[in-house]
């Protein structure tokens, strides 16, 4: 059985994984789609990926928090995960230096 630490660092990994891949396909996808191309009209499941992107992230700031408290990381560090999150590759980074300092 895993620990719960370890636990908590796969599912930040899992959250950190999908929250970079949807936000970029936010960014190089959807974006694109409805500014430049006026696709949303012909496509509505576009609308989905900022919809879901959303919610990935809500619970990518819940996987941070839960990971920078049980590893007593300092708030900064903690804030700084959570806003790892809204650039567009931040989030892979984050993900990797969290496997390697505490894996």
């Amino acid at each position: 059985m895993a620990k719960t630490g370890n636990s908590a660092l796969l599912r930040f990994r899992v959250m950190a994984i999908l929250c970079g891949v949807n936000l970029l396909l936010l960014i190089l996808g959807y974006m694109p789609a409805k500014y430049l191309f006026d696709a949303l009209d012909n496509n509505g499941w576009l609308i989905a990926i900022p919809i879901a992107h959303g919610y990935l992230y809500i619970v990518y700031i819940l996987t941070a928090l839960q990971i920078g408290v049980q590893k007593k990381m300092s708030l900064f560090s903690i804030l700084g995960l959570t806003l790892a999150g809204t650039l567009p590759v931040a989030s892979f980074i984050a993900e990797r230096r969290m496997v390697k300092k505490y894996s």
